[in-house]
């Protein structure tokens, strides 16, 4: 497909278009009870703040310095791992962002990583402090 005849709008699904244009969890916890950042080689940051009560996810909030396909991945793994039990977000991964999200472009499937990788990073900091 051409530039000039891309329709974005038309090229997404729903389920992308409703994680890449999420804003509702975008924040930062003062003192969160684990926190992950992940920078990938394309320069973009996403940081999670996580807030549990007892073992359960309670809230994430995050934080994306980068594009809209890694606002995407990180609105995506916030819907899949609130509620869970801790231990049982470790079983998410960035293959299941990309096809939850559907028409995530395969040269962003790194956003999905990222992403995953600061909820990794936020769960090891929650076990660490517990």
């Amino acid at each position: 497909m051409s530039e000039e005849n891309f329709n974005f709008w038309q090229a997404h699904s729903l389920r992308y278009l409703e994680m890449a244009f999420r804003y509702d969890n975008q924040g930062r916890l003062a003192h969160p009870d684990g926190y992950g950042s992940r920078t990938g080689d394309c320069g973009d940051t996403v940081e999670m703040y996580l807030s549990a009560a007892g073992n359960r996810i309670d809230s994430i909030l995050y934080q994306v310095d980068g594009c809209i396909n890694t606002n995407a991945c990180a609105n995506t793994v916030i819907r899949m791992a609130e509620d869970m039990n801790v231990d049982e977000a470790w079983a998410i991964t960035p293959e299941m962002v990309v096809e939850y999200l559907e028409t995530l472009p395969e040269n962003h499937h790194h956003c999905a990583e990222l992403a995953v990788g600061a909820l990794y990073q936020a769960l090891a900091d929650f076990n660490k402090k517990r």
